[in-house]
This record gives structure tokens, C-alpha cells and sequence, in this order.
């Protein structure tokens, strides 16, 4: 009796334990190569591990069907094959990760178009970083309003501070701030500011924030403003007001600054940060260990 061409195929088919392999052999490959995407585009496009690694799979399995289709007879584990699988996972993160950067980039607008468009959820307006308008005199609490913004910013959906405008987006300048240095210039200033969000935020959140003094025109001629660049953090950004003080999570919610409450924080950060693949199954081994011994 003729074996049916499935079972023929059946009976040739290869072992569990390499089909096992092979499924963790592209998991890995497209883990790697998702990183590695994502830091070639870091700055240009943002490109989670998630999306990465489907993109890879997807890439590597079009890659065996080219194989199948250039020899029928070719095995998963040829050359061939893995060449193209591995050929073909790269060329597909390569193209998604170009089209995610031509159709993220955004125009950065100039600081004389966000003062005419107003203060919004992702624009906010200071008129000082340090001295308080009222008394006139420098005042914590002011660097502590700039740190709150900022770390708001990094933990939604990014965006820009302007240091140096009232709320009405009338430019005033940073002379008062300047005043309070050692060495009244924007350098200083820059530096100052840099040190505070270090200081605050940590050296990570602080190394993802642009600072940057521009002039710009006013009533009573050109007018320094300091404007401060916060892209979307990739993990929660805590506010740390002293050594002795618990850390604060601060979010932007519209056109407001608000602090979370320890159990509305967590909820956010499962959400907006959610365990990747091998640090879900960490966290689930560990959870598995600890009840064990637990019973």
C-alpha cells in the first residue's frame, strides 16, 4: 500500500525537541534583533521590544517561504534556509523601523510659533526657574514647580517647557534667573538646570532632557527663554525632592500637572510600562518560587 504524501511527510519530520529549539532559536534571534534595531533608531523612532520581535518572526518566517519556494525539497535547518529567514528578519525590522521614523518625525516647532500657540497638554509656560515673581527674592519652591513639569512631561506623552514667559506666552526674559548665578550668562544657566533635573530626576531622566537657551523678540527688544525638550520616558520617572523625603510620581493630565496617588501609579506604570516577554516570565517564575516555599 502507497503512503499518502502526509504521511510520508510525517514520517520524515523531524524530532520535537528541534522544532522546541527552532521555536526558541527565532524567539532569541528576534529579540536581538529587535535591540539592536531599536538602538540604531534611537532618537529617530520609537519602537518597543513587543513589536520588534513580531516583526522579526514575521520577517523570518517570509524568509523560509522564499526558501521553500527557491527549493521544495530544502529543510527548516539548511543553509539556505537560515540564511533567508535571518536575511529577511533583518530587512523586515529595517524597513518597519525606517517607516516608523518618516511617519514619527515631527517638524519641532519654533519658540515664537509655541508662544502663539499657547500653553497646552503637551506646552507649558514659567516666568522664572528660581526667583518668585511676587517677593522677588529666590524661592525653592520655583525649581521645585520646574522638576514637577518635567518629570510630568517624561512620564506622558512628552513635551516642552519654556522657562522665561508669562502665562499669557509674553516673553520676559531670564535676567532675574541669571542674576542668582555666580556667572550671569545662559551657559551657566544651562548648567544650573542640568544639575537640578540630576539631582530630582536621576542621571538617566536627566541625560533624555534637552535644555537649550533661545532669544527671542519682545516688547522691550530680545529676550532670552530657556526651552526644555522632554520626549516620552521608555521607563517611570520619579520626582526625589530630598534623601529623607519617599519619591513622587507626577503626570500630565491635559493642561495640568498632578501628582499619583501610590495605588493610580501603579495602575499607570502597569499600563503604560507592561513587563516585556522575559521579564513577565522572571516575574511569573518568581512568583511560582515564592508560593512553593511559601506553602
Amino acid at each position: 500500500m502507497t503512503a499518502s504524501p502526509l504521511q510520508s511527510a510525517l514520517e520524515g519530520a523531524v524530532p520535537v525537541w528541534i522544532t522546541a529549539g527552532a521555536l526558541v532559536s527565532v524567539l532569541v534571534l528576534s529579540w536581538l534583533f529587535g535591540g539592536a534595531a531599536r538602538m540604531m533608531l534611537r532618537g529617530r523612532a520609537r519602537l518597543n521590544t513587543t513589536t520588534s520581535m513580531v516583526v522579526a518572526i514575521l520577517g523570518t518566517a517570509v524568509g523560509f517561504i522564499l526558501a521553500g519556494i527557491i527549493d521544495p525539497t530544502l529543510h527548516v535547518w539548511s543553509g539556505v534556509s537560515v540564511a533567508l529567514g535571518v536575511v529577511s528578519a533583518v530587512s523586515a525590522v529595517a524597513v518597519y523601523g525606517l517607516v516608523a521614523a518618516r511617519f514619527q518625525h515631527t517638524e519641532r516647532a519654533s519658540v515664537a510659533e509655541l508662544l502663539a500657540a499657547g500653553e497646552s497638554d503637551r506646552v507649558e509656560f514659567k516666568s522664572t526657574a528660581r526667583i518668585n515673581m511676587r517677593s522677588g527674592e529666590k524661592d525653592p519652591r520655583m525649581e521645585l514647580i520646574i522638576v514637577k513639569t518635567v518629570s510630568a512631561f517624561l512620564n506622558a506623552d512628552g513635551g516642552t517647557l519654556l522657562i522665561g514667559v508669562d502665562d499669557a506666552g509674553t516673553p520676559l526674559g531670564l535676567d532675574a534667573d541669571f542674576a542668582t548665578l555666580k556667572v550671569p550668562d545662559a551657559d551657566r544657566f544651562e548648567l544650573w538646570l542640568r544639575d537640578l533635573f540630576t539631582t530630582a530626576l536621576g542621571q538617566n531622566a536627566a541625560a533624555a532632557i534637552g535644555v537649550a537657551v533661545e532669544t527671542v523678540r519682545a516688547a522691550g527688544g530680545p529676550a532670552p527663554v530657556c526651552r526644555v525638550t522632554c520626549s516620552p520616558s521608555p521607563r517611570p520617572v520619579y520626582l526625589r525632592t530630598g534623601k529623607s523625603t519617599p519619591p513622587e510620581f507626577w503626570l500630565r493630565t491635559g493642561n495640568s500637572t498632578r501628582q499619583l496617588s501610590v495605588d493610580q501609579a501603579a495602575e499607570y506604570i502597569m499600563h503604560r510600562w507592561p513587563l516585556g516577554i522575559g521579564s513577565a516570565a522572571a516575574a511569573q517564575v518568581r512568583a511560582a518560587v515564592r508560593f512553593s516555599t511559601d506553602r
